[in-house]
């Protein structure tokens, strides 16, 4: 009878050790991410000024690196992959609050990219601050789990908060312990919490009463003349390394003429409003992807040159590399082009 059976209970035994086997390289996750070379992305499509000159025959592209979250199948395939890295995943923030704090970045750099091609395009403009939002909870303390990464902050106490100095003052004398109630807005839906403030360290050794979560400003920028509106489509894209780009397309559809001179120009780094140009990360990936769309043109952050320098020597590629610390430093160089149109 057990002979009988012996044959079923191989076949069972080899089925399951399979679909462990399948579940262990395939499904169980892992700690690390894998970059890769990711996109190079018109921008015009993804920016309109209300009045805007259409006149573009090349094109601004922003660059971007693709992140995977590996599983042991993917681990071993990055080995033969000469533009793949192996990374850590990051451990403080779960996926919706990376997803939430990415698409802050994002918004924030749009908004200094309108800011820095409006003062560059001489058009006068204010600032206001849509609204104060949560970006992360930290896993710190269980009054801490009354927020929810994304929550809008609109009150505390009875007072409307606007601004995070609005926050910053409310808070302000209060101690760790005391309870204020909050008013939030989840999904659309107004809330009412009460919190319980907890100390948070300032960094020189003293501390002060707080929420405990990471908090950011969506601020909207105003022209004085509506034909001067920027308005942005949705992209699934975060990060604020297209500040500069942006900026370059937005002062393009502000002003007359062809500013790509009918170049493919791709590039990275973050703007401030003032036209600085920051340091970015990832870009050995974005020279890979900015050089399989063809681009002529890359501008990359000073402080990126040399990786970036290095990336397109191994490659053999023939952009032309353009380290800039400035907006102005960008469009100087392209006014150096010949034009091609």
């Amino acid at each position: 009878m057990l002979r009988s059976r012996l044959p079923r209970i191989r076949t069972l035994a080899y089925l399951l050790c399979l679909a462990l086997l399948v579940y262990v390289v395939v499904y169980m996750p892992t700690s690390y991410t894998i970059e890769r070379p990711g996109s190079a992305d018109d921008v015009k499509p993804m920016v309109r000024v209300a009045g805007a000159d259409p006149d573009e025959l090349g094109t601004f592209m922003m660059t971007t690196v693709s992140v995977t979250y590996a599983n042991l199948a993917l681990l071993g395939m990055s080995l033969f992959d000469d533009n793949a890295e192996i990374g850590e995943r990051n451990k403080d923030q779960d996926d919706d609050e990376y997803r939430i704090t990415q698409q802050y970045y994002m918004n924030s750099s749009q908004s200094s990219a309108i800011a820095a091609a409006y003062r560059e395009a001489n058009v006068a403009f204010d600032v206001e601050t849509e609204y104060v939002f949560i970006t992360t909870v930290p896993d710190q303390d269980p009054q801490q789990k009354e927020f929810v990464a994304g929550d809008k902050i609109t009150g505390v106490g009875g007072k409307d908060v606007a601004t995070l100095e609005d926050l910053r003052k409310l808070l302000e004398g209060r101690s760790a312990g005391d309870a204020v109630d909050v008013s939030l807005e989840r999904g659309g839906k107004p809330i009412e919490q009460s919190v319980k403030l907890v100390d948070i360290p300032n960094g020189d050794g003293t501390t002060r009463s707080g929420f405990g979560v990471s908090t950011g400003e969506v601020l909207r920028i105003d022209p004085d003349n509506p034909a001067d509106e920027v308005e942005f489509t949705q992209t699934q894209v975060g990060g604020p390394s297209a500040g500069l780009m942006f900026t370059l397309e937005i002062y393009n559809q502000l002003t007359p003429g062809d500013l790509t001179r009918g170049y493919r120009i791709a590039g990275t780094g973050t703007i401030k409003s003032d036209g600085t140009v920051g340091e970015i990360g990832g870009v050995q990936h974005k020279i890979v992807a900015a050089e399989r769309k063809g681009a002529e043109v890359f501008f990359v952050p000073e402080s990126n040159y040399e990786v970036a320098k290095k990336k397109l020597d191994e490659t053999g590629g023939q952009m032309q590399l353009v380290p800039v610390k400035t907006l102005e430093n960008a469009l100087d160089y392209i006014q150096t082009l010949p034009d091609k149109r």
